[in-house]
């Protein structure tokens, strides 16, 4: 290897040794040769540790960028789209709404408490990063079958991870999704959103400037949990998972509070030049992408990181993922405003460096350097890779008249209602404090998407999340569409203007062509999506080789999850509509019903069956349908709405009755199509509306040129769901199997 001109760390691993630690570490051959190109020389320890986790899949997006840069991301009220912290949207009255989704799946698996509560943790850091106070907590949620024997386990210790790090913080969970599917049995997804408000002029942003100004470290202290996170992130999992505990991080609510309130205050002095979550990766990945982004370089002195065990070397300081810390490039001379700040809420503050013209990270621990790595080409010459991509077949469109009904079409919705996907969540969100700070408008169970109020406002956020991976599976391109178009439903449901979107796209191995393929159709049904509805991605996630090792032959892979958050406002939060109709009122279908059955949920668990082309998505009737549902919403004609989506028509209806205790007499199933699949086909773009005056509406859709038609009739004395034709079923009996099936599962947890 030709001389550095630079100054050379003390230890230099021997090349064998370099290499077979870079494999250990996650690095191919080629990547690791590259590493010996860009320093001219072998690496150190420390050198190798920050090349990995900076390269790694988790960090480095490698397999997935090519993809990702598809995405529309910009639009008039976009501050700031991906690249930042998270995204950024204009919500009018000079604020802004900041949010993003991430992931923490394979630490949730290793140890679902902590894995789970971490990720609410770094997902909460990221947005208040930028100035804002978060506002409200999100989360979808994925498990293996219902039955499987670490799925109690595992679903136990998420939500309890979630409830107990939002809950002590205290910031509302207000909203998500859960489903369970044995494709998740050795991989659940845990993704957690977060939404803040800041005001519009007052976002602060990661790039660091000034050379000589003062790197500041502030938060909790350093401890030896976490390290190689990122890198444990970037692999399947082997029979060997538990063992790998060490690399889950440990969450701690209540510091996190004390850094919240710490750095909000220290943001309302002129002190900040930038700012970084220490999240995947520490230390280096704070410390790397504010100089990189910058163009500046960067000293550290690791003697300086506040530590929390003894005798840490620089190496396991840049690559412990210890929670609750933050990276801060202050203004010179301003050291004092900002360790007066943060003593007083009883948290560490350090001067651990300063910014170079250099172009390098530099890091020296005891008087001896122990990095000297040049920045621009530790991103520039980043593995990007363009995998091989294999299309998934198409399955044929399963026509619903040679579908028998096995079951009846009442019974078939008590069953439904029950079925791990469709009973009621209320055992989880019953976990979550949705209600802290008294801005939540609409919780859990009472709208298709939380609202939540602004403080001083009428203003509110509509919030939710949204993904059908077995549509994903069956057509990953009109899968991913529908992710989009039932998150903009979900929030036009409630008269709110949906305005972005957020991603957490989960996948198998990369290096499959099969799944690639998966990835690469699904950005494509996106991409389409949020064009025609003006939805665009401000910020996201990847997270790839979720997939399980039974044997090498035979990887278990999950369902392809590509998970939407969505986020829009509504002027009047009075305005905004739940589920639950009132007695009296009509119900009027909006959209068209055609009874399509392929990969419902009725032909997987009422006919056993798997199979078929999911529901076509028009992305152009969904905006007309839409958009008229929510102006007929904020005009008042609309009391309550509610999506049909999972289940069909039926299980709508039967929501808004058990939502309202209101019983519901049901019109006759129409001529021309089975009951079966009128009831519980899955055709999108529909819409359920509670309506004083359903003549009017009707000839209001069809004067635009939508379908409606009256569907049935809130009548508060039956207590029953009452089809026309079939026997009525009493709303006790619907809810009794509707709630009772997480609390039975859960009941020895």
């Amino acid at each position: 290897m030709p001389n550095s001109p630079f100054e050379t760390p003390a230890a230099l691993l021997e090349e064998p040794k370099a290499r077979q630690l870079a494999k250990e570490f996650g690095l191919k051959g080629d990547e690791f040769d590259r590493v010996l190109t860009i320093l001219g020389r072998n690496p150190s320890l420390t050198e190798l540790g920050i090349f990995s986790v900076m390269w790694s899949e988790h960090c480095s997006y490698k397999s997935s960028r090519v993809w990702l840069r598809e995405l529309p991301t910009k639009a008039p009220w976009v501050i700031h789209g991906p690249g930042e912290n998270a995204g950024v949207i204009d919500i009018g009255d000079g604020l802004a709404a900041i949010f993003k989704m991430e992931s923490h799946n394979h630490p949730s698996f290793i140890e679902p408490y902590q894995g789970a509560a971490t990720g609410v943790g770094g997902i909460l850091r990221d947005v208040f990063t930028m100035g804002a106070r978060p506002i409200a907590n999100l989360n979808a949620l994925r498990f293996g079958d219902i039955n499987h024997p670490r799925t109690k386990q595992i679903l136990d210790g998420v939500v309890r991870g979630i409830g107990g790090y939002g809950n002590c913080v205290g910031v509302p969970t207000v909203g998500g999704e859960v489903n369970f599917h044995p494709a998740y049995n050795g991989n659940p997804l845990v993704n957690a959103m977060t939404v803040g408000i800041a005001k519009k002029d007052r976002i602060f942003l990661s790039a660091a400037a000034g050379i000589g100004n003062p790197v500041v470290y502030v938060g909790s202290k350093t401890g030896r949990d976490g390290i190689h996170g990122a890198t444990m992130a970037s692999a399947e999992f082997s029979e060997d998972a538990e063992e790998k505990r060490p690399t889950v991080q440990i969450g701690d609510p209540f510091a996190e509070k004390l850094l919240i309130e710490a750095c909000l205050e220290l943001m309302e002095t002129d002190t900040i030049v930038a700012i970084q979550d220490m999240g995947a990766a520490g230390l280096t990945s704070s410390s790397v992408e504010m100089a990189g982004k910058g163009g500046v370089g960067i000293e550290l002195n690791m003697d300086a990181v506040p530590q929390r065990e003894e005798g840490m070397t620089a190496y396991e300081m840049m690559l412990s993922e210890s929670q609750e810390r933050m990276l801060m490039v202050l203004k010179p001379g301003q050291e004092h405003v900002a360790e007066g700040i943060f003593r007083k809420w009883e948290l560490d503050f350090a001067v651990i460096g300063h910014l170079t013209d250099t172009g390098r990270i530099t890091l020296r621990h005891k008087g001896i350097l122990e990095a000297d790595i040049p920045l621009a080409p530790l991103e520039s010459e980043a593995p990007l890779y363009r995998r091989p991509t294999v299309e998934t077949p198409k399955q044929p469109v399963l026509d619903a008249a040679t579908v028998e009904d096995p079951a009846g079409v009442i019974p078939a919705l008590k069953t439904l209602l029950a079925s791990p996907d469709l009973c009621s969540r209320r055992w989880i969100w019953d976990q979550y404090d949705s209600t802290v700070n008294g801005q939540t408008v609409r919780r859990p169970g009472q709208a298709d998407a939380a609202i939540v109020k602004l403080e001083d406002s009428p203003r509110a956020l509509a919030m939710t999340t949204d993904v059908t991976p077995r549509y994903v599976a069956a057509d990953p391109e009109m899968g991913g569409a529908q992710a989009v178009a039932e998150t903009w439903r979900n929030i036009t449901a409630t008269g709110a203007k949906p305005l972005a979107i957020t991603d957490n796209m989960n996948f198998g191995n990369p290096e499959r062509p099969e799944i690639m393929g998966q990835f690469a159709a699904a950005i494509r049904g996106m991409k389409a999506a949020c064009e025609t509805l003006d939805y665009p991605v401000v910020s996201g996630n990847v997270s790839l080789y979720n997939e399980t090792r039974g044997n090498v032959d035979n990887p278990v892979s999950i369902l392809p999850t590509p998970a939407i958050g969505g986020v829009g406002v509504i002027e009047d939060a009075r305005k905004a509509t739940g589920i639950a109709p009132l007695p009296g009122q009509e119900i009027v279908l909006i959209g068209e019903t055609q009874g399509h059955l392929g990969q419902s949920l009725w032909l997987r668990e009422i006919a056993g069956r798997e199979e078929g082309a999911p529901p076509p998505v028009d992305l152009a009737a969904e905006r007309r349908h839409g958009d008229f549902v929510r102006e007929r919403i904020l005009a008042g004609a609309i009391s309550a709405c509610h999506d049909c989506a999972d289940g069909g028509l039926l299980v709508a209806l039967a929501e808004m009755a058990l939502a309202a205790n209101l019983g519901l007499n049901i019109d006759p199933t129409p001529a021309g199509i089975p009951a079966h699949a009128f009831w519980y086909g899955e055709d999108q773009g529909r819409y359920l509306c509670a309506t004083p005056d359903a003549p009017a509406l009707i000839a209001a859709a069809k004067e635009a040129g939508i379908p409606a038609r009256k569907i049935a009739r809130a009548a508060g004395t039956t207590g029953a769901l009452a089809l026309h034709g079939h026997p009525a079923i009493s709303l006790d009996e619907l809810r009794e199997a509707h709630e009772g099936t997480l609390p039975a599962l859960m009941a020895d947890a």
